[in-house]
């Protein structure tokens, strides 16, 4: 089975770090690209950021600068680098995979992930 399983969310004091995890299995994950994605409460699915087959990197802007996306094959798991966190990155944080490429509508990705939890507060 294609799987994908995200982990490394918890609570965290606004200006600290994360680092969120994304393991597929069932696939070869190096032919994919994987995005993040996250819901925030009320709010619509945002793509936040993304990276090609080939290592390309994507961000969403309101994390440019400051989130860092990166692969390792070898590992299955693609890594989403959370710094500088602000109390709006408070959501569920889900990755996916489209075919090589990255992509800004949020629809080519598929294989979703159940989620982790991502809370900024004091």
């Amino acid at each position: 089975q294609v799987r994908l399983v995200e982990s490394g969310g918890g609570l965290v004091q606004p200006g600290g770090s994360l680092r969120l995890s994304c393991v597929g299995s069932g696939f070869t994950l190096d032919t994919w690209a994987i995005g993040w994605f996250r819901r925030a409460p009320g709010k619509d699915l945002e793509e936040v950021s993304c990276i090609t087959a080939s290592g390309t990197m994507n961000y969403g802007d309101p994390v440019k600068g400051r989130f860092s996306i990166s692969r390792d094959n070898a590992k299955k798991t693609v890594y989403l680098h959370m710094n500088s966190l602000k109390a709006e990155a408070t959501a569920n944080y889900y990755c996916a995979r489209s075919h090589r490429a990255c992509s800004p509508v949020i629809g080519t990705f598929g294989s979703w992930g159940p989620g982790t939890q991502v809370a900024a507060s004091s």
